[in-house]
């Protein structure tokens, strides 16, 4: 296996990254998941029983395609994020909704600018493993879910079936990159986003992860052959 790329995640770097990527932020993750990240997204929003009447966090929010998934099955959204590039795509999603808008904040998932135990459930679609210190921000998220509160987590993985983890592993390192530098100005990223799946930890190790921040209940589910999992979990 080939060395490890140190990753530079630091804040700065990060949200620079994702700003010059913003514009073709939405068509890109379309092309590349083939849309399927529509569907994660809404498995993710369905993943929540949203029996408590409290606000839901959509951390790391991007473009805000999951505070809409969210949203439609009625839950009144927070989403933040601290790009601020992003947010503004976002807000022009939520300008066409009559009623209900997601809110958007800026806000470090780190440092989560919430009061404790405000909401009643809380997601992140493909941003944790962008997070400098991740328990730092798994024990933010906890911080600030009532208890009982649950979550929902998407994230990349490596496809555990050798059939699928080859052709995956190939296409990860090197068509997804290549269509990314030609219809991105900021084609870096998408070489950074390989490095950072493989080196973010999955499965039993996230699972862990979130237990050493306080989750209970902590469960992973595959979705389209494993080249995502679905993280579920609750403040107790």
């Amino acid at each position: 296996m080939a060395t490890a790329v140190e990753l530079d995640k630091r804040s700065g770097t990060i949200r620079d990254m994702f700003g010059a990527v913003a514009p073709r932020y939405d068509l890109l993750n379309r092309v590349l998941s083939a849309s399927l990240d529509i569907v994660w997204r809404r498995k993710a929003a369905e993943a929540l029983t949203l029996a408590d009447p409290a606000p839901v966090l959509d951390l790391c929010c991007g473009t805000g395609d999951q505070a809409l998934a969210l949203r439609k099955r009625g839950a009144e959204v927070v989403a933040a994020d601290f790009c601020v590039p992003m947010l503004a795509l976002a807000e022009k999603k939520y300008q066409r909704l009559d009623e209900r808008r997601p809110r958007g904040l800026a806000g470090d998932a780190m440092t989560l600018p919430f009061a404790d135990q405000l909401f009643g459930a809380a997601t992140v679609a493909f941003g944790l493993r962008n997070v400098a210190d991740l328990d730092a921000a798994l024990v933010e998220i906890h911080r600030v879910l009532r208890p009982g509160g649950e979550t929902a987590f998407l994230e990349f993985t490596v496809p555990e079936t050798p059939v699928l983890r080859a052709p995956y592993l190939f296409y990860f390192r090197t068509v997804l990159p290549w269509i990314g530098r030609r219809l991105s100005k900021r084609g870096s990223a998408y070489s950074y986003l390989p490095d950072s799946v493989l080196q973010f930890p999955q499965r039993q190790v996230f699972l862990e992860r979130m237990e050493a921040a306080g989750f209970t209940d902590v469960a992973c589910r595959n979705l389209s052959g494993g080249i995502v999992n679905l993280y579920t979990g609750r403040r107790a």
